[in-house]
């Protein structure tokens, strides 16, 4: 592979017009796509196999027209103290207000007013309007969510104290302002790591290049593959990530061989040969992990792990094409003044990652057990994680939709803003039994009366809970309304579907996690021709992933710090939290294993003793490592300061685990369980060894093909 490689990175060098022409031009053609294709709708969320689901679909096909998986509003009026919204003022106002939405949007399924539908509390205090919608939150139209911000600006200024809450206010939080943060704070890592502006200014060119093409690719694409809004936001975040990890290493690999004195061309050549072969299997192992989450059977995330996944192959061929191409413009300029001076300290000189392997060498047992407990401590919040999905009752309570479910919940009881819908295969005398059976169940505050559909072969039941949507106790009452009826009796509505996502998450894991690792660990065999290296890495990667879901579980659940990262409630973590971060993260850790440990085994291949080879690789890679994985948590930390308690959730998670890997894991614990094992770190049984393919991607096959003849003439003075 590395003899392949290092051929195309000359030919990119030398054709780097032709190269340069083809990227922009793709830029340019997914770009037009994009901006002529119709505007996309939102993906249709569904979870196959679950109860849940088959409820929702027996809705659509029994009560036609209802809108069952359409968003909903509830706009939720309080009395000033002492009075009441039963109060013939205040009733005016909110009739009005029911008559403005009804006329606001033909959105709008059916608007419920409060004094016919027993919707004002037993104290007379608080009172609500429920809006139902045709389509789901994310299809509404601008004019849609106006209309209804205005009927309740509209009653606020009537003496009432009004707020809007529910889905329908949901959009996709802006992405723009958190991408720009994390690239600004990248590129000021990369100019203080290079010491040039264009070295530093090559992987943040080609990353959004990268990013620009797989993004607008997906939004020509949204409608015919029904790709939701949030895969974009997916693909540009994992995109950005590898994008400037791929050029950083290679850059960095073609500094260093014009230090050898090679070439400018041979150097090219040789830094895609061998970096990039290492950027190969590394954005292989991205790839697994983002197409293994299939195995989920969750279309909408199915979908989202393809298109990153996309987007993650068009960073690797334009580090392997684009990046040499570039090399070829920059000249001189992509090394440092001082090296164009010749006053650049010498390569081989010790530096801090020099020193650090050494120390981690001389007491490799203590920087183990240091890096093992300590990431064991913050990984105990774990076992306490109870997941869920996030709502209205964790937002800040500067928002419209948190006063209102606050309101809501001081008004009805706290299970109020989670109703469960009960739906009923059968006749009225099967709904009505259904009714009794649930009222002998605890932990129930309301049971309503079933209601028919014209057919009268089925009926709707609302069940309100007395604890809130996101509680075990709400959770036990779905499971025991699902165990005391019959198959024919279905338990939805966006609790019991949240409670249905989350077990789905939870029983796909473990499958999940021995395809990614499994797959990974053949993967990384091959490249390291070893099987303890893989093994090492693999657990590594699940200590990293266990101490930060642990850290997330301490801030987001517990509350620890919660001030300090913006978190005003307190809650379950997201359903799909720990699939994601091992998706995302075990991709971006092999990445930093594969960069670390192949120059490591080039050196011990190359006849170093398994020691010198851990130094040699830690004075080549560990200063490119830590500006790679300093990037990572600039970017993923971005998203920390949005208010989206999801996203602030996701970026937090990210980041603390990428600094749990690229600092505890690979940088001590990986070079600590090196030197513990010396030669035998690299054993591979013959058989074994017989069977597998040599990929070269320590270019020994390189150097024999070319000789060495690349160092004849430098173009710069060698440092």
């Amino acid at each position: 592979m590395a003899t392949f490689l290092y051929k195309l990175g000359r030919a990119a060098f030398r054709r780097r017009r032709l190269v340069a022409l083809l990227w922009v031009a793709l830029l340019a053609i997914a770009g037009v796509g994009a901006a002529t294709a119709p505007t996309a709708t939102s993906s249709s969320f569904s979870i196959p196999g679950t109860e849940a689901q088959r409820a929702f679909d027996l809705l659509e096909e029994r009560f036609p027209g209802a809108g069952a998986d359409g968003a909903t509003a509830r706009v939720v009026f309080k009395a000033p103290e002492g009075q009441k919204m039963t109060d013939a003022a205040h009733k005016a106002v909110v009739e009005d207000t029911v008559a403005a939405l009804k006329s606001g949007s033909d959105q709008i399924v059916q608007v419920t007013d409060p004094y016919t539908a027993n919707a004002v509390s037993q104290n007379g205090s608080t009172a609500y309007v429920s809006v139902s919608y045709k389509v789901n939150a994310m299809e509404l139209t601008d004019e849609t969510r106006e209309a209804l911000k205005q009927a309740g600006e509209s009653a606020q200024g009537k003496g009432l104290t009004v707020e809007v809450g529910g889905d329908a206010l949901q959009t996709m939080p802006e992405q723009g302002a958190s991408e720009a943060i994390g690239i600004v704070l990248a590129g000021f890592v990369l100019v203080i790591t290079f010491g040039s502006l264009v070295a530093a200014g090559l992987p943040l060119l080609t990353a959004v290049i990268g990013v620009g093409i797989g993004v607008s690719a997906i939004t020509a694409l949204a409608n015919v593959l029904d790709l939701g809004t949030t895969t974009s936001t997916l693909a540009s975040m994992i995109g950005l990530a590898v994008g400037i990890d791929y050029a950083l290493f290679i850059v960095s690999r073609y500094r260093s061989e014009l230090a050898e004195g090679r070439t400018k061309e041979d150097a090219a050549g040789r830094a895609v040969g061998t970096a990039g072969s290492a950027v190969v299997f590394a954005g292989l192992t991205v790839v697994i992990a983002l197409v293994g989450l299939a195995v989920v059977n969750i279309p909408m995330l199915t979908k989202m792990g393809f298109a990153a996944a996309g987007t993650v192959v068009i960073a690797v061929l334009i580090a392997l094409t684009l990046i040499p191409a570039l090399l070829g413009f920059a000249g001189d300029k992509v090394v440092s003044r001082k090296q164009r001076k010749g006053t650049a300290k010498a390569s081989d000189k010790p530096n801090g990652g020099t020193r650090w392997a050494r120390f981690v060498i001389r007491r490799p047992l203590m920087v183990l057990i240091v890096g093992v407990l300590g990431l064991g401590a913050i990984a105990v919040p774990a076992a306490s994680l109870e997941m869920g999905l996030p709502d209205d009752g964790v937002k800040p309570t500067s928002t419209s939709e948190r006063r209102a479910y606050d309101a809501l919940s001081d008004g009805f009881g706290p299970g109020f803003n989670g109703p469960l819908l009960v739906v009923v295969d059968g006749d009225k005398a099967t709904a009505d039994r259904t009714v009794s059976t649930i009222k002998r169940l605890d932990g129930w505050a309301a049971v309503t009366p079933a209601t028919p559909n014209k057919a009268g072969d089925a009926a709707m039941i609302t069940v309100v809970p007395k604890d809130r949507p996101s509680s075990t106790a709400t959770e036990g009452l779905v499971h025991d309304i699902r165990d005391a009826t019959g198959d024919d009796v279905l338990v939805t509505g966006a609790t019991a579907m949240n409670i249905d996502f989350s077990q789905k998450m939870n029983d796909a894991l473990v499958p999940y996690l021995a395809l990614v690792v499994g797959l990974a660990f053949v993967l990384l065999t091959l490249v390291f021709r070893s099987v303890l290296v893989p093994l090492k890495a693999a657990l590594g990667f699940l200590l990293s992933v266990v101490a930060a879901l642990g850290a997330v579980v301490a801030v987001f659940q517990w509350g620890w710090l919660g001030s300090l990262f913006g978190v005003e409630q307190t809650g379950p973590i997201m359903s799909m939290m720990p699939i994601f971060m091992v998706g995302v993260v075990f991709g971006l850790a092999m990445d930093y294993e594969v960069f670390l440990v192949t120059r490591m085994r080039e050196a011990y291949v190359h006849g170093e003793r398994p020691g010198e080879a851990i130094v040699t690789g830690f004075r080549h890679s560990a200063r490119v490592v830590t500006a790679a994985a300093v990037i990572m948590i600039a970017v993923f930390s971005g998203f920390i300061g949005m208010d989206d308690q999801m996203v602030k959730m996701i970026g937090f998670g990210l980041a603390a685990a990428v600094l749990f890997d690229a600092f505890v894991v690979r940088m001590a614990i990986v070079p600590a369980v090196l030197a513990l094992l010396g030669h035998k770190a690299w054993w591979l049984p013959k058989w074994l060894d017989r069977i597998l393919p040599n990929v070269d991607v320590e270019g020994e096959g390189l150097a024999q093909s070319t000789g060495e003849a690349g160092a004849a003439k430098p173009d710069l003075v060698k440092v």
